[in-house]
């Protein structure tokens, strides 16, 4: 018997899973997939949103500005790659000023700081490399970006080390209420049919099959309307394309294909908003990254797709309400559906909702064993020349470069796989270090990872997979 099982091992469940991690609860997390991070948390933009595009009075409005407000403190915390670099909305048209107004005075509904509307003048002096058809924007300092998946990776690992259990490549196939208020999950592995577990409560954040584990116990049905969102991302050596994270005026398909760097100075431009074959395509086509390229090309006076090194898709989990849905819906069984944008961004403080609920139910303890902090994977390529050598006589490991586009050393890969909730796949790999995220996308490093993956792992190079068992991956070669 759990006190609480969370279903789903994205950014909301993990960030669950570390605010709970701070009472004496018996806590499972289930996700499907053989690693954390794989769903719409790995495949986004990365952007903490200040705020300003949230109709009020919604939750979203209401938590976008409350968990960006947490983040530094996290981040510090545990070790997560964040920076406060901004935002531009930009207009290119002279209607657009209207539109620019009207966030300007959402973004104050909202509680929003540090706005200011500017002119297409300051706009260019702040970034040249946008188009010169500009004709003003609206300017949020607070606004950031973040490593989501390596957010997602350390709210995770701190949970783990505070008591929290992990089981993954596990399928939910059906929830039953039982007469005493608890419930009884029914999962399944790759190698087990129908596993029983029981437990208090119930934390629904399953993203995109999140209304098919609300339908399990529900009468009332929902339903998950996916969206897909198809992105490029282009080389470092571009970095100082754009500072802010740039958007053009939303419309209501979303916030259209923007402009942003990541904090591991690449740039991604996208994405697009389209309705997918089925929940589970993220594959990229020839049409969406030509409209990506396309609406680009209206924000930049050029767009150096030359230096492209890949191209990707992500689902995004959107609810026909527009607004996110966290509600105990019955007693003990707690909902976070339709987190989409800004659910990155609200992350923490949906977290700490949720945890709300629990306390209220299960009225745990403090676990004063807590511990908050977290050190993330030390980062060869980031210190000091002097510092290198002297890592590198304490540990030999370090002199031995694995991934030469992103300078990542052996030490760095064994102890990503060797960390709570370590990497067992290629994918997990790249989530956690950075190897095949470079310009070669894994040319270089990908046999020595496996040779390394099968050392670690004490298991044969041919059960070595990409993410885990039964996956596929699909690649596009069909670049505009």
């Amino acid at each position: 018997m759990y006190d609480v099982i969370i279903i789903g091992g994205g950014i909301i469940g993990a960030a669950t899973a570390h605010a709970l991690c701070r009472y004496q609860l018996k806590t499972l997390l289930i996700e499907r997939e053989a690693d954390i991070a794989v769903g719409a948390t790995k495949a986004n933009s990365g952007i903490l949103h200040a705020g300003y595009d949230c109709h009020p009075s919604t939750l979203k409005a209401d938590l976008n500005v409350k968990g960006l407000a947490m983040y530094p403190k996290l981040c510090k915390e545990l070790d997560i790659p964040y920076r406060a670099n901004g935002s531009l909305v930009i207009s290119t048209s002279k209607g657009g000023h209207e539109g620019l107004n009207e966030l300007y005075k959402r973004g104050k509904i909202n509680g929003v700081s540090d706005m200011e509307l500017l002119t297409a003048e300051e706009t260019l002096a702040l970034e040249p490399n946008l188009t010169t058809n500009i004709t003003g924007a609206l300017r949020a300092k607070t606004a950031g970006i973040i490593s989501p998946y390596e957010a997602c990776i350390a709210f995770a690992e701190n949970a783990a080390t505070n008591g929290v259990e992990f089981l993954l490549e596990t399928s939910v196939t059906g929830l039953a209420t039982n007469k005493d208020g608890s419930f009884t999950v029914h999962t399944q592995t790759h190698f087990q049919a129908n596993n029983l577990l029981h437990t208090k409560v119930i934390i629904n954040a399953a993203g995109i099959e999140s209304a098919t584990i609300h339908n399990h116990v529900h009468s009332k049905k929902e339903a998950i309307n996916p969206q897909r969102g198809q992105y490029y991302l282009l080389d470092n050596t571009q970095r100082d394309l754009v500072k802010h994270t740039i958007f053009q005026l939303p419309t209501n398909l979303g916030k259209g294909v923007l402009v942003v760097p990541t904090t591991d100075d690449n740039i991604l431009i996208g994405p697009t908003a389209e309705p997918p074959e089925n929940s589970n395509a993220t594959e990229t086509t020839l049409q969406g990254l030509q409209e990506v390229l396309e609406k680009t090309n209206q924000i930049l006076k050029h767009v150096p797709i030359h230096d492209r090194i890949t191209a990707f898709a992500g689902i995004r989990a959107k609810h026909v309400s527009k607004d996110f849905i966290i509600e105990e819906s019955t007693p003990g069984f707690i909902n976070a559906m339709g987190i989409d944008s800004p659910g990155l961004t609200a992350a923490p403080a949906i977290a700490e909702k949720i945890a709300g609920l629990v306390t209220i139910r299960l009225q745990p303890a403090i676990n004063h064993g807590h511990k908050p902090t977290r050190m993330g994977i030390k980062r060869f390529r980031q210190l000091s020349l002097s510092q290198q050598e002297d890592i590198i006589k304490q540990n030999a490991a370090y002199g031995r470069i694995v991934c030469r586009c992103e300078t990542i050393t052996e030490a760095e890969i064994i102890d990503a796989i060797n960390r709570p909730i370590g990497a067992k796949n290629l994918h997990a790999l790249k989530r956690r270090t950075r190897a095949q995220m470079g310009r070669c996308q894994g040319g270089f490093c990908l046999t020595k990872l496996i040779d390394i993956l099968s050392r670690e792992l004490n298991i044969p190079e041919t059960a070595i997979t990409l993410d885990g068992v039964g996956s596929e991956l699909c690649f596009t070669t069909d670049f505009p």
